[in-house]
């Protein structure tokens, strides 16, 4: 891998791809033939990635305030009811005038760069900050955070332009490569899940890419690095850290597989769209 995005020792590599994915995501809004241009996102058009955008940066906002302040938040909702919590909030925003709008995301974007450029060493590991979701996590949590909401969402917003073959960026993928094992990790859907005891292989291409043993056991998602996954009953193969991103998030199916099929069908419906 070519850095590891949680280590402060990266945080400079990751804050660029936050303004680099943030600049294509502008390019798009800023265009007003574009606004209500279906998206990737089931009945979100492009107005409605700008009030998602305004509704988790306006969050992330509140709840780095409530931790400067050391004051309480509330606890983490779950990631269950993610995906309704979401829409929701992207929706509440189409009566806001487009000018407006994009002012407003805007100006939060720059808010939360701000708190983003000014994490030393201790505060990008330890400094926590309680997410919506989530619950508390490590302030170098948000700003990856950032790269998929406007990495994944600009390619959503292209795929609804006419771009149906583009990848994302090799960096900006490749930043998120180690956090989709986490995605996994907490997007398992418990009923599918249900008697599953099984492992297969995850081997992700090219210098941000890796290989992995990956498990579902008792309902839980595990990982671990290794050298090998030849010898697992299944592999996923990723040519690309873009395939494996936009697999997680269910744009497509994507990854050339070996070994079993059953194990392989399993691994594509086992986690619950976030």
């Amino acid at each position: 891998m070519a850095v590891n995005p949680m280590l402060y020792s990266s945080k400079e590599v990751v804050l660029d791809v936050v303004r680099a994915e943030r600049a294509k995501f502008y390019a798009v809004i800023d265009d007003p033939k574009n606004w209500l241009v279906d998206t990737r996102c089931e009945g979100w058009q492009v107005r409605d990635l700008v009030g998602h955008m305004i509704d988790v940066t306006e969050s992330y906002l509140q709840r780095w305030d409530l931790a400067l302040k050391g004051q309480p938040a509330p606890d983490g909702l779950g990631w269950v009811i993610m995906a309704t919590k979401l829409n929701e909030g992207a929706l509440a925003f189409r009566s806001l005038p487009r000018e407006q709008a994009i002012a407003r995301l805007k100006t939060a974007s720059d808010k939360l760069m701000a708190h983003f450029e000014a994490l030393d060493e201790k505060s990008w590991n330890n400094f926590m900050v309680s997410h919506v979701f989530s619950g508390p996590v490590a302030a170098f949590c948000y700003p990856a955070f950032q790269i998929m909401d406007y990495g994944v969402h600009t390619w959503d917003m292209h795929w609804g332009l006419g771009a149906k073959d583009e990848q994302l960026d090799e960096r900006t993928a490749g930043v998120l490569v180690p956090y989709m094992f986490v995605i996994w990790q907490y997007s398992v859907d418990q009923a599918a899940a249900k008697g599953v005891d099984m492992a297969y292989g995850v081997d992700v291409g090219g210098e941000w890419g890796g290989k992995w043993k990956a498990s579902i056991k008792d309902g839980q998602f595990s990982y671990e690095s290794v050298n090998d996954v030849s010898s697992l009953p299944a592999v996923f193969h990723f040519r690309h850290p873009s395939e494996m991103v936009l697999t997680t998030y269910q744009r497509f199916p994507g990854g050339e597989t070996t070994g079993d099929p059953a194990v392989i069908d399993k691994a594509r419906n086992v986690f619950f769209k976030i």
